[in-house]
């Protein structure tokens, strides 16, 4: 199964997260729906975990520092 990661450095937030998680997609979206909740206070619901699924990236596309920051899927730009 191929890896994957969630990197908290692609969207704009208050405390200017920089976190990413990579592993198998079923350990990421659930770390990943943990962090939301517990550090951004979102509400760990199955649409949250199918949203964040949705903007998982291979491992391959991790770059080390900053990533120029885009829009929340489904928000105004």
């Amino acid at each position: 199964m191929a890896r994957v990661m969630a990197d908290c450095r692609r969207f704009p937030s208050e405390m200017n997260c920089s976190l990413t998680i990579i592993g198998e997609e079923e350990e990421v979206v659930r770390a990943a729906a943990e962090h939301a909740a517990s550090v951004h206070g979102h509400e760990n619901t199955p649409e949250m975990r199918e949203q964040i699924k949705g903007m998982l990236e291979p491992e391959e596309a991790y770059k080390p520092g900053e990533r120029e920051k885009e829009p929340l899927p489904g928000q105004a730009t």
